[in-house]
């Protein structure tokens, strides 16, 4: 099963529109882009990271059977005699987990039952280990306990956390750790789930050179590439390193035609404007059906996209700090989408600002920023793109509307996690 492409217009905006505000650029990202990766199946110790192709549906409940909660005695709750002090004869034997009572519960009877133990038939109750007294520790015959244990008491029903049938994980969703084990217990040993997404990095630029080399001046090292491919692998894509290409427009033709055979998106940083030497802009014009995007943002703002061979290319800017920044807001959810994981909602929560600001509008604004130990949210010393030192300093982004604003210390500002983006932290 192969999905249909992507549309030539994926990326087109409706006409007249000029600066793009940073919430319709990602209604059409959203609305023009669709999963491009094919279904498949691994193995469950192979799924952590992987997104689910269909609903999961459980293959057995949970609990399989009903069981006790505690280490304790079990018995009848209709059998316990009506007094202050309740007693009741123990037979012999006793229910653990994996190892059931071979028979029924007489009327009137407890018996010894650890946790996990399915419950004997006859027991429908258990009363804790602390709550008892035996007649003699060594082989007791009897055991005292105060009556006002509720009928159910320490008892897990059979499928009370889900029936066999039940749709336990959606489509779409990203598998964690915790949706492991609980494939695992519902009885998935193989699991449906989409082809990784190949996510290409590739750097331009003739003043860009690797990190460590000789560099002449006006040379730059390539700040990108690294961090890109490393946010990539977090996400769960198969990062495929492109390498770099000079102010070149044969070379970057005959780059970006052997990566369409490799890879499923392309990101690229650099060369994103239209100025003499952005030659990713003037190739995909030419050749990519290039939409260029003058988004409303702070830091960012150019942002390059087309189709190259039915392959969606995401021209970033050159800057680290708004390569990052653009990744982040446009190039995630829109990545997501084509994994077959669906758009992911940006998700922030409302911090007092250690920080005094007046902003103008017409801009969305994203301002490195981390949480202090008074819980409020600082902002790095300088809000220019150029200081890469930032980026490291700070745990988050603050987001500031399109709207003026006049922020004042402890005014509430929204506060995103770089944890919220899928990165670590």
């Amino acid at each position: 099963m192969k999905p249909p492409p992507l549309k030539n217009d994926c990326f087109a905006m409706p006409a007249g529109v000029d600066w793009t505000p940073v919430d319709l650029a990602l209604d059409r990202l959203r609305s023009g882009l669709a999963s491009v990766v094919a279904p498949t199946t691994v193995d469950l110790s192979q799924a952590g990271g992987r997104v689910l192709a269909q609903d999961i549906k459980a293959l057995r409940a949970n609990p399989p059977l009903a069981n006790s909660a505690v280490d304790g005695y079990g018995f009848a709750f209709g059998a316990v005699p009506d007094a202050d002090i309740c007693e009741l004869p123990l037979v012999v034997g006793r229910a653990a987990a994996g190892i059931p009572f071979d028979g029924s519960l007489p009327q009137g009877h407890a018996i010894r039952i650890l946790t996990g133990a399915a419950l004997p038939l006859g027991v429908d109750t258990v009363v804790l280990d602390e709550d008892t007294r035996l007649d003699t520790a060594d082989a007791p015959t009897k055991i005292a306990f105060h009556r006002g244990l509720r009928h159910g008491a320490n008892c897990r029903k059979a499928g009370e956390d889900f029936a066999v049938g039940d749709v336990i994980l959606p489509k779409s969703n990203h598998l964690g750790a915790a949706d492991l084990a609980l494939l695992a217990a519902s009885g998935h040993n193989v699991v449906p789930v989409f082809k990784r997404l190949r996510v290409g990095v590739l750097s331009t630029g003739s003043e860009v050179v690797p990190a460590g080399s000789a560099a002449t001046e006006g040379q730059i090292f390539d700040a990108n590439r690294p961090m890109l491919l490393d946010i990539i692998g977090q996400w769960g894509f198969d990062a495929v390193d492109l390498g770099h290409v000079d102010d070149d427009v044969d070379v970057l033709r005959d780059r970006l035609n052997d990566a369409v055979a490799q890879v499923d998106a392309i990101l690229t940083s650099g060369g994103a404007s239209a100025g003499d030497e952005d030659h990713v802009s003037a190739l995909l014009a030419a050749e990519g059906g290039l939409q260029t995007w003058r988004i409303a943002v702070k830091p960012g703002r150019p942002l390059a996209l087309a189709l190259w061979r039915g392959v969606p290319v995401f021209g970033l800017p050159g800057n680290p700090v708004a390569a990052l920044v653009c990744t982040l807001v446009f190039a995630r959810p829109s990545l997501c989408l084509l994994s077959g994981a669906g758009w992911p909602a940006r998700q922030g929560f409302a911090v007092p600002a250690a920080f005094s600001k007046t902003k103008k509008a017409g801009r969305r604004e994203f301002l490195r920023a981390r949480i202090n130990g008074d819980g409020q949210a600082e902002v790095f010393k300088s809000e220019g793109s150029g200081r890469i030192s930032g980026l490291s300093w700070a745990t988050g982004l603050v987001e500031l509307p399109d709207d003026a604003q006049d922020i004042r210390k402890n005014d509430l500002v929204q506060f995103l996690p770089y944890s919220e983006f899928g990165l670590r932290p």
